[in-house]
C-alpha cells in the first residue's frame, strides 16, 4: 500500500511538471533596427504566445554579431501596449546579429534567440517604406532659402529706412526654421501623404499639367535676380529636374483640393466663394491629419 501511494505521488508530480512547461513566446521585430554611427537607434518588438499578445514581461536583449567579434551590447526594453516592447541600442556596425532575449514574468524566465540583419538606412525617414533622403532635405532647404531671398528682394523694393530694416530682420529670423530638420520633414510628409491619397483616389498626372505649373513657377523666379542667381549656382538643369518631380506631387495634391472645393460647393449651394474655400481648406487639413495617421512613418 505504501509503494502504491508513492507511485501515485510521483505520477502526480510528473503531470504537474508537464502542466507548468515554459511558455513558448514568439518575438517579431516591428520597428526596423538601422545602424547609425555613434548613435543610439530605437527598435521595437511584439511578443505573442499562441497568437495572443503577452503583457507584463520584463525583457532584456543582448546583441552579438554572428560573423565578427565586437563583443555584446545589452539593452533593457520598456513595455508599451498590446504586447509591444521598445528600447534603444547603439551598435558597432551594420551586419548580421544574434539577439538573445531574456523574458521574465511571474518569476518564470525564458530565453528566445533570433537572427537579425541590421542595415544602414537609405535616408533620414520613410513613409510606407519610401525613403526621405538627405538630398530631399537639402532640396527643400534650398527652396525655402529661395523663397526667403524673394521675400527680401520684394521688401527691398517696397520699403526704406526703419521699415526695410525691420522687414529684413524678420526674414533673417526665419532662417532658423529653414535649418530645422523637423520642419523640413513635415513639409515633405505633408506633400507626399496627400499625393499618395490622390493616387488612392485614382488621380493621375500628365506631362502637360506638370509643365504648365513648372512654367508658372519659372516665370515667378525669373522676376527676381536673387532667385535666378541662386538657381544658377545650384545648377539649373539639376534644379528644374528635381522641381519637376516635386510638381508631379503638387499637381496630385491640387486635384484632392479641387475635389474638396467641389464637394463643399455642391453641399452648400448658397455659400459664398470665400466661405467655400475656407471650409474646403479646413476639410483638407482634417483629411491630411487622417491620411498621415494612416501611414507608417519612421523618423530616424
Amino acid at each position: 500500500m505504501k509503494k502504491a501511494i508513492t507511485l501515485t505521488a510521483l505520477l502526480f508530480l510528473v503531470l504537474l511538471a508537464g502542466c507548468s512547461a515554459d511558455p513558448e513566446y514568439k518575438i517579431e521585430v516591428t520597428k526596423p533596427i538601422y545602424f547609425q554611427q555613434d548613435t543610439e537607434v530605437p527598435f521595437e518588438i511584439k511578443v505573442t504566445e499562441a497568437k495572443k499578445t503577452v503583457e507584463g514581461l520584463d525583457i532584456s536583449a543582448v546583441f552579438s554579431m554572428t560573423n565578427m567579434d565586437h563583443g555584446t551590447t545589452e539593452v533593457q526594453l520598456t513595455e508599451g501596449t498590446d504586447g509591444m516592447y521598445e528600447g534603444n541600442v547603439q551598435l558597432p556596425m551594420g551586419g548580421k546579429y544574434e539577439i538573445v532575449f531574456m523574458l521574465e514574468k511571474d518569476g518564470k524566465k525564458t530565453e528566445e534567440v533570433i537572427n537579425y540583419e541590421v542595415k544602414e538606412p537609405k535616408g533620414v525617414a520613410s513613409i510606407n517604406g519610401e525613403w526621405i533622403t538627405n538630398e530631399d532635405l537639402n532640396f527643400y532647404k534650398f527652396i525655402n532659402y529661395l523663397q526667403l531671398a524673394i521675400n527680401r528682394e520684394t521688401d527691398q523694393k517696397r520699403y526704406t529706412g526703419d521699415q526695410l530694416k525691420e522687414a529684413l530682420s524678420y526674414w533673417d529670423s526665419q532662417e532658423k526654421l529653414v535649418e530645422d530638420k523637423n520642419q523640413l520633414l513635415t513639409q515633405i510628409v505633408r506633400l507626399r501623404a496627400m499625393a499618395m491619397l490622390a493616387e488612392e483616389k485614382g488621380h493621375t498626372t500628365v506631362d502637360t499639367e506638370i509643365e504648365t505649373e513648372i512654367n508658372k513657377v519659372r516665370d515667378q523666379y525669373n522676376q527676381f535676380e536673387s532667385a535666378k542667381a541662386m538657381i544658377k549656382e545650384y545648377g539649373e538643369e539639376k534644379f528644374w529636374e528635381t522641381e519637376k518631380q516635386q510638381y508631379q506631387l503638387i499637381v496630385l495634391t491640387q486635384k484632392v483640393q479641387k475635389d474638396i472645393v467641389e464637394k463643399v460647393r455642391k453641399e452648400n449651394p448658397k455659400m459664398g466663394e470665400q466661405e467655400i474655400y475656407f471650409q474646403a481648406q479646413k476639410q483638407y487639413e482634417e483629411l491630411l491629419v487622417s491620411q498621415v495617421n494612416s501611414l507608417k512613418i519612421e523618423i530616424l
